[in-house]
């Protein structure tokens, strides 16, 4: 009988976006021994390739990537598209790199060059966070919840958006939790705060404009003239306020 591996059980999956194939390898070995499946990518290219092949639970992203997109750029791109857990490299003097990468919405950083031992505890911490809020939001969704308004059916359980026709709108996670949360509190005014909490779940920055692209996106999928929109009203100096006529569920 052969002898039995010491080696964790492959759970989360993990993508590494660092243009520096030592580190790559490094966290890939180190990660994988902890029972991690890991991935690779040098640029943010590799990175939405790797991303519509497979699904990941974490992404650890360098900052500095030389050429093409910038961490930050790529940052802000998948934190308006996506809800995966993000920690971010950045080297020992990038202060504002810090600062601004925890506004877009990252979960943690980790200063070059870093301990592996503190990598890890920190992945393991961002990904417990993640579960709880994943928790978190199923338990607040009844069974069977589906919410209508305005010739608009959004089922909450299967996250998906229909119109009066029956045909299916494409939302991102975010604008399916922004419109949830929105639709779950009708003729309700709610501050940019309000709504990075209740979607997000994080100690975004108040300065954060991210609420204000989502808006505007979600407006031009539900048909929400942004000149004199009817379902997603703008209050000036406090925030939004979801009024339909009714909201059915």
């Amino acid at each position: 009988m052969g002898k039995a591996s010491n080696i964790p059980i492959a759970s989360e999956r993990i993508l590494v976006v660092d243009d520096d194939p030592r580190i790559c390898r490094l966290l890939g070995r180190y990660l994988e021994r902890e029972g991690y499946r890991v991935d690779s990518a040098a640029n943010g290219q590799t990175m939405w390739r790797a991303l519509k092949s497979k699904t990941y639970n974490l992404i650890i992203l360098d900052l500095r990537l030389p050429g093409g997109e910038d961490g930050l750029s790529l940052a802000r791109k998948l934190r308006s598209q996506t809800d995966l857990s993000l920690i971010m490299l950045t080297g020992r003097s990038d202060c504002a790199d810090k600062i601004v990468g925890l506004e877009i919405g990252a979960d943690d950083y980790v200063t070059k060059p870093f301990d592996r031992r503190e990598l890890l505890a920190r992945i393991r911490s961002v990904l417990r966070r993640s579960t709880i809020r994943a928790s978190a939001r199923r338990a607040r969704l009844p069974d069977e919840a589906i919410l209508e308004f305005a010739g608009w059916t959004l089922d909450m359980n299967r996250r998906e958006l229909t119109g009066s026709d029956g045909a299916s709108v494409s939302l991102t996670s975010y604008e399916f939790e922004l419109l949830a949360a929105m639709a779950q509190r009708p003729s309700r005014v709610l501050s940019r705060d309000q709504i990075m909490d209740l979607i997000a779940h994080r100690d975004w920055q108040p300065l954060d404009r991210s609420i204000d692209v989502l808006i505007g996106k979600l407006r031009r999928k539900l048909n929400d003239n942004p000149h004199n929109p009817y379902l997603i009203k703008t209050v000036r100096g406090v925030g939004y306020l979801f009024a339909p006529p009714c909201v059915r569920r």
